[in-house]
């Protein structure tokens, strides 16, 4: 998947193809869920009679990041996450604009004018049917429909995709995150939710403790879930294997940023620097504060017990 970052790499690379053009959609693709992976069937679908590349445009922050800042929901997936989801999904070209006060002020026409169709020239535009756009999100799918007709482009509305008679959305799988409802998220995502990561020195207190662990740092302002989990890990020649991992700060040693902490059962090797997949199968506890070492040690084997009883 070619990935295009920034509307002065997307006006480079106009340039350098001779059969420029595109079949496109347009949003945040956060979790790039069930509802995502339908849209993007039919946009591939599309892609493929006009013989152009399946196109997703997003922008980075996103628009909710830009306005709210820190209160902003927490992302489901990283950026090389979702690059990765999307490649999976059959994506072919992923442009990723910056959300800025420019690109914030931009009028419905301009916005249509100056990416859909001077910069990235889109000949059909698939989008959710209560898709808004534009400065003050002033522009709808109407608008859309007629701003295209103008410009030379098709607009498809995308109907919402329903899972027991509700819309599937990033939202929902916040919810069902924030519960603790591993189940109801893999089925909204169509697949385990997972965080990717690579492993970095930390304090060395798991392996004092009997417990070594692989440490990823999630470098986001907040995480959409927390506690002690069942998981598999992949990557560093692993695949798929059994393991505990604790998501949060770490109270029991006064932590602040959140730390994912994998605990590989039955494993010796050394994963400093590897790339690893964690994939969140069952929550066993809240992230707990424990009065001494010796105490969450005791906690640590029954959580070790119960996940292995569950993934082995």
């Amino acid at each position: 998947m070619q990935l295009i970052r920034g509307l002065h790499n997307l006006s480079a690379a106009r340039h350098a193809t001779t059969n420029w053009g595109a079949v496109a959609t347009i949003g945040g693709f956060d979790g790039v869920h069930r509802g995502h992976q339908a849209l993007l069937a039919l946009l591939k679908q599309r892609a493929n009679e006009w013989s152009l590349p399946a196109t997703v445009i997003s922008f980075e922050p996103s628009p909710r990041e830009f306005f709210m800042g820190k209160a902003a929901p927490a992302r489901l997936q990283r950026f090389r996450e979702k690059f990765a989801v999307l490649a999976a999904c059959g994506v072919e070209r992923f442009v990723c604009l910056r959300f800025d006060e420019q690109l914030r002020s931009l009028s419905p026409t301009a916005f249509v004018e100056q990416i859909l169709r001077d910069a990235l020239g889109v000949r059909w535009l698939v989008v959710g049917h209560d898709f808004k756009f534009g400065r003050g999100r002033e522009g709808s799918v109407t608008d859309l429909h007629v701003l295209g007709s103008r410009c030379g482009f098709g607009v498809e509305e995308f109907a919402p995709h329903l899972m027991d008679q509700e819309r599937v959305s990033s939202t929902l799988v916040r919810d069902a995150l924030a519960a603790g409802d591993l189940r109801r998220a893999e089925q909204l995502l169509g697949r385990p939710y997972s965080i990717s990561g690579r492993v970095v020195h930390g304090q060395k207190l798991g392996r004092t403790l009997g417990y070594p662990t692989a440490n990823i740092r999630l470098k986001r302002r907040v995480i959409p879930l927390n506690g002690i989990f069942a998981v598999r890990v992949t990557g560093a020649g692993l695949h798929s294997v059994p393991a505990v991992a604790s998501l949060g700060t770490r109270p029991v040693v006064n932590g602040v940023e959140p730390l994912l902490e994998a605990h590989v059962f039955d494993f010796d090797g050394d994963l400093y620097g590897q790339q690893l997949q964690i994939e969140f199968i069952a929550r066993l506890r809240d992230e707990l504060w424990f009065p001494s070492l010796a105490a969450l040690v005791e906690q640590m084997h029954i959580d070790a017990a119960q996940a292995r009883q569950i993934l082995l």
